[in-house]
């Protein structure tokens, strides 16, 4: 017996055609992703720009944790980190990553790899300054992924970073700062029913992209 027919729902019905079935037409990646991303961020109940990013380590084992996509535009994808952390030395040495951003709500997901290289100074101080002033005081307290020996710790470092800036600007650590992907690929996957998905696939070629439609 054939299972039932998924049930269409209202959410369904209020959903831009053009990025839902229609997507597969579309010709450029980054005028695709922001218009997803658009929809993610009215639909989304927490970080529509939450991703999951892999690196590997020099072995070649791999590493993937949740970051914050934090920009992007057709150069590629942009998040920040201690560069003295396990990815952010894992960035630096492989100079490579992948990522993987899901939508639940709308039941989609964007997968995306390539060459990573870092941020302008400019481009990190600004982006640093937009932070709220606890998160700056916390990039200096912490010494990210390396032991801690008690959350008293923690706390101490938090305070005295605290009085060491609290008058004027919290300035940007030296090994805070940002890293941008540039995609060598982009893949779109929209769910369907019976799991036949819409998947398209962009690959970049010169100064343009190739478009595949894969199967499932």
């Amino acid at each position: 017996m054939d299972p039932p027919e998924p049930k269409v729902t209202e959410r369904d019905k209020t959903l831009n055609p053009l990025t839902t079935g229609d997507f597969t037409e579309s010709q450029e990646p980054f005028a695709l992703f922001n218009a997803w991303m658009t929809e993610a961020e009215a639909s989304e109940p927490n970080d529509p720009n939450a991703m999951a990013l892999a690196t590997v380590d020099e072995t070649g084992l791999p590493n993937v944790r949740m970051v914050l996509l934090k920009g992007f535009d057709e150069n590629g994808f942009v998040f920040y980190t201690n560069t003295e952390s396990n990815k952010g030395r894992e960035l630096l040495g492989q100079k490579k990553a992948a990522i993987v951003l899901h939508w639940k709500s709308l039941r989609r997901q964007v997968r995306a790899r390539g060459p990573v290289t870092v941020v302008s100074d400019a481009e990190a101080d600004a982006y640093f300054q937009s932070r709220a002033r606890d998160s700056r005081i916390g990039a200096w307290a912490s010494q990210q992924s390396r032991p801690l020996e008690s959350r008293f710790a923690l706390e101490k470092a938090v305070a005295v970073n605290t009085a060491k800036y609290a008058i004027g600007e919290v300035p940007r650590p030296p090994y805070w700062t940002g890293f941008r992907i540039a995609p060598v690929s982009i893949e779109f996957w929209q769910d369907k029913p019976f799991r036949l998905h819409d998947r398209v696939v962009f690959t970049r070629e010169g100064d343009g992209w190739r478009k595949v439609r894969l199967y499932p």
